[in-house]
C-alpha cells in the first residue's frame, strides 16, 4: 500500500506539474547583424563600433514553444521582411504588435529584416510580449488570484518631479511674490497694461524670468513624456536624437531643456523676423504676451498631470484625449491671444502685418502640434 501510494503521489505531482503554465521563448533576440559588402555576409552588428545602418538582421525560428507576436515602435515608412518578403510596412509613427505565425515555418530558420528608407530602425524597442502557453487540457483556476502589482518606475519618477515643480513654484511664490502675482493674478490676466510691469518689464535674463520659464518647462515637459511614455518613441525625440533607448528621467530632462530654448529663443527669433519685416516696435508687446499667456496656463498643467496619475489605470483613453486637448487648447489659445493683444495696438488689417504674425506664430504652432500631439 504504501508503494502504490507513492506512485499515486508522484503521478499526481507530475500531472501538477504537466499543467502549470510553460513560459513562451523569445522570438527574437537582442543580437542584431548588417550586411558586411566586402565579405558578402551577415555580421554582428555592434553600436558602439560600426555606423548607423538603415538595414538590420536576425535570424529567427519557430517551434510550439515560442511566442511569434512581437511588439515593437515604429517610425513611419519602417518595413519588415522575412526572407526578403515584404510583410509589414508603418504607416504611421507609433507602437505596433505583430503577429508572424503565418509567416514563420516550425522548425525552418528565417532571415528577419527590418529596414526604413531614411534612418536607422529603432531596433532596441523590437520585443516579444511574455504570455504563457496553457495546455488544453488544463483546468481553468476558478478562484481569482490576485496578481501582484509590480513597482510602477514611471509613476515614481513622475511624482517626484511633480514635487520638484510644486517646489520650485511655492519658492517663486515666496521669493518673487509681486513677479508671481503678475503673472498668476486673474485680474493682471485680462488687462493689457500689466504687460508693462512685474515679471513681464524684466529683461528675459534675469533670474527670476529664467525660474518661472524653467517651472514651466518641467511642467509641459512631465505632461508631454507622461502621456507618450507607453510609445517608447516620442516623435520630436525620434527625429531630432538616437535616444530611444533613454530612461524616462532622460527624456523628461530632454524635454524640459528643449521646452526652455524654444521659450527663450522665441525672443530672438521675433527679433530677427521682426528685423526682416521692418516691424520691429511689435517684438516686444508680442512677446510679452506670449510669455504671460503660456506662463498663466502653465501652472494648470500639474492638475492635468495629477488626474493622468490617478486615472490612467481605469480610463486611460479619456486622460489621453483630455491631456492632449489640454496641449492643444494651451498654445492655441496662446496663439489667438497674442494675435488679440497685438491687434488693439497694431491693426491686423494690414496684409504685411498679418503675414508676420502668421509666419513668427501660426507656423510654429502647426509644427509644435505635429510634433507633440498629432504623432
Amino acid at each position: 500500500m504504501r508503494f502504490w501510494g507513492l506512485v499515486i503521489g508522484f503521478w499526481l505531482w507530475c500531472g501538477g506539474a504537466v499543467g502549470q503554465p510553460v513560459p513562451l521563448k523569445p522570438l527574437l533576440s537582442a543580437d542584431w547583424m548588417i550586411y558586411h559588402a566586402p565579405q558578402n555576409q551577415l555580421v554582428p552588428y555592434l553600436p558602439e563600433y560600426h555606423e548607423e545602418h538603415q538595414a538590420l538582421y536576425q535570424w529567427v525560428t519557430l517551434d510550439k514553444f515560442t511566442n511569434p507576436r512581437i511588439e515593437f515602435a515604429a517610425r513611419e515608412k519602417l518595413c519588415l521582411f522575412i526572407d526578403n518578403r515584404l510583410i509589414f510596412v508603418a504607416d504611421s509613427t507609433a507602437r505596433y504588435t505583430l503577429d508572424l505565425a503565418a509567416h514563420l515555418k516550425p522548425g525552418k530558420r528565417h532571415l528577419l529584416s527590418i529596414w526604413h528608407p531614411d534612418q536607422q530602425p529603432n531596433y532596441p524597442s523590437f520585443r516579444v510580449p511574455q504570455e504563457s502557453l496553457v495546455p488544453i487540457n488544463a483546468q481553468a483556476n476558478a478562484a481569482y488570484r490576485p496578481i501582484p502589482k509590480q513597482p510602477d518606475v514611471h509613476r515614481s519618477a513622475l511624482v517626484f518631479f511633480m514635487v520638484v515643480v510644486g517646489l520650485i513654484y511655492g519658492a517663486l511664490r515666496m521669493t518673487f511674490y509681486s513677479d508671481y502675482a503678475s503673472i498668476f493674478r486673474w485680474s493682471n490676466f485680462t488687462k493689457l497694461s500689466t504687460l508693462e510691469g512685474g515679471l513681464l518689464a524684466k529683461p528675459i535674463g534675469n533670474w527670476s524670468s529664467v525660474l518661472f520659464v524653467l517651472a514651466f518647462s518641467l511642467s509641459f515637459a512631465l505632461l508631454i513624456v507622461a502621456i507618450h511614455t507607453n510609445l517608447e518613441d516620442l516623435a520630436l525625440l525620434s527625429q531630432l536624437f538616437a535616444a530611444t533607448q533613454a530612461d524616462l528621467v532622460s527624456k523628461i530632462l530632454l524635454y524640459t531643456l528643449i521646452i526652455f530654448l524654444f521659450v527663450i529663443f522665441k525672443y530672438l527669433f521675433l527679433q530677427l523676423m521682426g528685423f526682416i519685416f521692418g516691424v520691429g516696435e511689435m517684438v516686444l508687446p508680442q512677446y510679452r504676451e506670449f510669455l504671460r499667456t503660456l506662463l498663466s496656463l502653465g501652472v494648470f498643467l500639474p492638475l492635468i498631470l495629477l488626474l493622468y496619475l490617478g486615472l490612467w489605470n481605469s480610463i486611460p483613453g479619456v486622460i489621453y484625449w483630455i491631456a492632449n486637448v489640454s496641449i492643444t487648447g494651451l498654445l492655441v489659445f496662446t496663439m489667438f491671444r497674442t494675435f488679440h493683444t497685438v491687434n488693439k495696438k497694431y491693426s491686423l488689417k494690414n496684409l504685411h502685418l498679418f503675414s508676420y504674425l502668421c509666419a513668427t506664430e501660426v507656423i510654429p504652432l502647426m509644427i509644435l502640434l505635429k510634433l507633440i500631439v498629432f504623432v
